[in-house]
């Protein structure tokens, strides 16, 4: 459980002012006997009323409090007579404004809290919302990279003078395919590895060139490349060949090894 954000939740404050239901008083004893901090915001919003109360108490002017001192000691001291209704007025309005000023303060607390409450609250939304802005932009210069990454792709898929050429499984590995476009301007090559297996540890894949016949080396596929890869430039080539390779290369194809081959078509 989130306790700091259960504390920050306004909880506390209902239920130090008596407006917590019975479940959420419930609830807040239990987690005190658990959680210290529950206990310690608890005292100190109990010790903050206090020091509230007593900072915006309205004292009585000295000549009030001792006429009153002076009228409990003649009740007190001489037969009961009868009250002049002017004296009596005064004092029944002075108990109402004690009393009054007294709910003022306690309306004027609640409505702090109640605003704080709802400052806090605006405040976890605003940082939620906040949090959302940062998490969509951030999607966005994703989406925005990958969208360039895939204009890059179909610029060299579609430029002039590109060979789509299709590298298909040899015997026994029938299911691999790789696609290869060679430029024939350029002579830069791309491949996308469509279906070959992921190489055992030491080994690596390597793309061979066949020039009259004879198998020469035209680089090794990146085994962290995903979609359109590129290779080495070849500059000549009746066909091309993937073989599986100890990492690094090698100089020679081995021919056991090989998994899928393709003519380029004149």
């Amino acid at each position: 459980m989130d306790i700091k954000a259960y504390i920050e939740s306004g909880i506390i404050e209902s239920y130090v002012f008596g407006l917590a239901t019975p479940e959420e008083e419930e609830e807040l004893l239990q987690l005190s006997k658990v959680y210290p901090e529950v206990r310690v915001a608890v005292g100190n919003c109990e010790k903050w009323l206090r020091d509230v109360s007593g900072r915006y108490a309205i004292t009585a002017p000295g000549e009030v409090k001792m006429q009153l001192l002076n009228r409990l000691h003649d009740e007190f001291s001489t037969p009961v007579h009868t009250v002049p209704v002017i004296h009596r007025y005064r004092e029944v309005v002075f108990k109402y404004a004690a009393v009054l000023a007294l709910c003022l303060l306690a309306v004027s607390g609640l409505l702090n809290i109640y605003l704080y409450s709802r400052y806090r609250q605006a405040n976890r939304d605003f940082t939620r919302l906040q949090s959302q802005h940062d998490m969509m932009a951030a999607d966005n210069r994703a989406y925005q990279a990958r969208f360039a990454i895939i204009e890059h792709e179909l610029q060299v898929i579609t430029a002039p003078g590109t060979r789509r050429i299709s590298l298909s499984g040899v015997a026994g590995r029938e299911q691999r395919l790789v696609t290869l476009y060679w430029d024939t301007h350029t002579k830069d090559v791309y491949l996308i590895a469509n279906d070959l297996p992921v190489p055992p540890e030491g080994k690596q894949y390597q793309l061979w060139a066949l020039v009259g016949g004879k198998p020469v080396p035209a680089g090794l596929l990146d085994e962290k490349c995903s979609g359109l890869c590129a290779a080495e430039p070849v500059q000549q080539a009746e066909a091309f060949a993937i073989t599986l390779e100890k990492k690094g290369g090698s100089v020679t194809p081995t021919m056991d090894q090989m998994f899928v081959l393709g003519k380029v078509n004149i």
